[in-house]
């Protein structure tokens, strides 16, 4: 019998299967990088909000901690949004007659609470604590960023699962002291002869760097120890997870953790 197809269909054949695995790897890879990116995890997309409100003015420039605002993010899993209470404190006597901050009044005259779009958004079956990650030394510029200089509130990071799990394999260097030691003194040999006074309310710092050689922490790690000089994070995150009593690396990065 003649033979049908020519002997290049062969090659033919072996390249379109491997022309289609190409493909189907490219296309795969191609989505995965689409997951990952600001298109679909929305990260560093400023949201405006109604009333406009600025964390740069009200952080950066007021002072103001965390705390005020988000007063159950020590204690609950959700940091809490302020009543709009909280904003006729000073808003009451400062830019009283504002039109920006007229949904501002008119939600403290008829008791209708105000609608905040929502930045930081995890899925449902997703479970997070704010309080845990406070109470072990999680300071929340790790997570939000420099809310201090944001005009507009984004996303710092893109708080995918794989972002997550960078920090639980590596708790150590991210982990900072709840106190400071500051206008310590050393003498010529950088030896400390005064400790200076201590800083609380370190884990909300928006100033807070991690130590180096030219940005040296000085903390007290106990009552009854000497202040302590710091300039390498991964050995003061080493102390500080002794002193938090972290869960080992199996234990946090465990499905069952985040996913219940």
């Amino acid at each position: 019998m003649a033979q049908i197809f020519h002997r290049s269909a062969n090659s033919l054949a072996r390249m379109s299967i491997l022309g289609g695995l190409f493909i189907l790897v490219t296309v795969g890879a191609v989505l995965a990088e689409l997951q990952r990116s600001p298109y679909v995890t929305r990260q560093h997309e400023a949201r405006v909000q109604n009333p406009p409100f600025s964390h740069q003015h009200h952080v950066g420039g007021m002072g103001l901690d965390c705390r005020y605002c988000h007063t159950s993010v020590e204690d609950s899993n959700f940091a809490g949004i302020p009543p709009t209470k909280t904003c006729m404190n000073c808003h009451a006597q400062i830019w009283s007659t504002q039109p920006m901050l007229e949904p501002v009044r008119e939600s403290y005259r008829t008791g209708k609470s105000l609608v905040w779009i929502r930045v930081h958004d995890l899925p449902d079956f997703v479970y997070f604590d704010h309080s845990i990650h406070i109470n072990k030394g999680v300071g929340c510029q790790s997570c939000h960023g420099q809310v201090d200089k944001m005009p507009l509130m984004y996303m710092e990071h893109s708080l995918q699962m794989e972002w997550c799990l960078s920090c639980h394999r590596e708790p150590e260097k991210y982990l900072r002291p709840k106190t400071v030691q500051v206008d310590v003194k050393e003498d010529e040999s950088h030896k400390i002869i005064d400790e200076g006074r201590t800083e609380e309310g370190n884990i909300f710092s928006m100033k807070y760097e991690q130590p180096s050689a030219l940005n040296p922490v000085y903390v007290k790690i106990a009552a009854d120890k000497p202040v302590q000089k710091f300039t390498d994070q991964i050995e003061l995150g080493k102390i500080l997870k002794d002193q938090y009593h972290l869960r080992n690396v199996q234990d946090i990065t465990s499905c069952s953790t985040c996913h219940r």
